[in-house]
């Protein structure tokens, strides 16, 4: 799996992750299938939206950048999920509350989608 592969599955993880271990998110619809949608629409969201603007290492870096890029790309997730808590109620299927629980869940996004980042790139490594 190449890198770009690895970035959205950690989002994909990262989300559904936030999403599911948070109280402070709650899903909309009550049927599983509307609570799943929530959450491809959230990580959807989030994929593209750092997709666009990538804050992060491409390979194996020394853990003063990586700490570097993780603050870096801490923020952008905190904003993003900023976003997703604001337009979120607007569309009926993610409701976000407080700050504490943006932050948490940026927290939780950026060190899934870094650790994916930083294993996959350790496998290639030892394949070469």
């Amino acid at each position: 799996m190449n890198d770009q592969g690895r970035r959205r599955l950690g989002v994909l993880v990262g989300v559904g992750l936030a999403c599911g271990l948070l109280p402070g998110i709650t899903l909309g619809g009550t049927e599983t299938v509307d609570k799943v949608l929530s959450v491809l629409m959230a990580a959807v969201a989030m994929t593209v939206l750092t997709q666009v603007i990538f804050i992060g290492p491409s390979g194996r870096v020394p853990l003063p950048a990586l700490l570097a890029f993780g603050l870096a790309g801490f923020v952008q997730d905190a904003l993003i999920w900023w976003l997703l808590s604001w337009l979120g109620p607007k569309i009926a299927y993610l409701h976000v509350e407080g700050l504490a629980t943006i932050l948490l869940a940026a927290l939780i996004t950026r060190a899934t989608l870094l650790l994916l980042s930083q294993l996959g790139s350790a496998a290639e490594t030892a394949e070469d």
